[in-house]
């Protein structure tokens, strides 16, 4: 036997009594702790500026936990930094349940492998809920000469370094999603980084850019309209929002090609557990009804929610998967 269970069987049985009624105490303080929060209203930092896709989610849910929890759930937006002022500000908050972060790929599993910032992702925060995820949708100008993803593929492969193609800047989620797709598609093709996605696929419907992977979000809207020819999505299944474009991993024969963006709830990192899971179970009911639903889908998100034990997992994957596309393709930020 064990010595360390020998010496746990010899313990008196006073002392084992007495640790019995303190973990109860503290089992039943962490339960009351749940059952009265939130007492007061509750701070959601958004480390973007308003309107951005993670706002806006994060400000749906968040009226949904006012709805069902009874107290204001109030945005804070701290933009800069590529996000990483807010996610800090929100790393540095007591961990009482009352300041909250809108989490997202960006400053989580993407800018802790660029470049020094001031938190660290799994050692930082409690994660609460993912959210949503952010699909990507390969697009083209309509008049580019290739009907599908096989044959975009293969006339790329035919011309290496002949096209270009755009981001939304050098190391952000985009640009990383186009070099894992060149990449598993053994094509060779310029980068050419804008500011915003606006001027990135401003270009490719003027067609001075071959072609980019952009939001649904971003894309939806032309690809409705004409403007831009829309060739597969990023994730293994369909989007929610464009149905009928299949995935990139189907119709590009790029099995395992299933990557995008997430948007999620996390907490400073030592917030109590049974507040943790209150807030989890909550939001897990806001984004599985059918209200949320209809208004994520024409936003281009595909609603998702998990469990605090879930979400870092795959939080962690996540990391992990973007730090390899990062150091593959040696992107630095200058």
């Amino acid at each position: 036997m064990d010595r360390r269970l020998r010496h746990r069987r010899t313990q008196p049985l006073g002392a084992m009594r007495t640790f019995s009624a303190l973990l109860a105490s503290l089992l039943f303080a962490g339960f009351a702790c749940a059952q009265n929060y939130p007492s007061r209203s509750v701070k959601v930092i958004v480390p973007w500026p308003p309107g951005q896709a993670t706002d806006i989610a994060a400000r749906l849910v968040a009226q949904k936990l006012q709805d069902s929890l009874g107290q204001p759930f109030i945005i804070d937006n701290k933009p800069g930094a590529g996000g990483s002022i807010g996610s800090e500000a929100a790393a540095k908050s007591a961990p009482d349940g009352y300041t909250l972060l809108a989490a997202s790929s960006g400053p989580l599993s993407i800018m802790p492998s660029l470049q020094k910032v001031p938190y660290d992702p799994m050692k930082d925060f409690s994660p609460v809920s993912l959210i949503a995820l952010t699909p990507f949708a390969l697009v083209t100008n309509p008049s580019f000469p290739a009907a599908n993803a096989k044959e975009f593929i293969a006339l790329l492969r035919a011309n290496p370094d002949k096209y270009a193609f755009s981001s939304s800047g050098t190391g952000a989620t985009a640009h990383l999603i186009v070099e894992l797709f060149n990449s598993m598609a053994q094509i060779k093709a310029r980068h050419v980084p804008y500011k915003g996605s606006a001027p990135a696929l401003t270009d490719v419907i003027n067609g001075q850019i071959a072609y980019t992977l952009e939001t649904v979000t971003a894309t939806f809207a032309h690809v409705k309209s004409g403007r831009l020819k829309a060739l597969g999505v990023s994730f293994a299944t369909r989007s929610a929002a464009m149905p009928e474009v299949a995935p990139l991993a189907e119709t590009a024969d790029l099995p395992g090609f299933d990557i995008g963006g997430w948007i999620g709830y996390a907490a400073p990192a030592g917030t109590p557990r049974a507040i943790v899971a209150r807030l989890s179970g909550e939001i897990q009911k806001a984004v599985q009804s059918s209200a949320l639903k209809e208004r994520f889908i024409p936003l281009g998100l595909d609603p998702l929610s998990s469990a605090p034990g879930d979400m870092a997992a795959f939080m962690q994957r996540e990391q992990e998967r973007y730090g390899s596309i990062i150091r593959n393709a040696n992107i630095r930020i200058e």
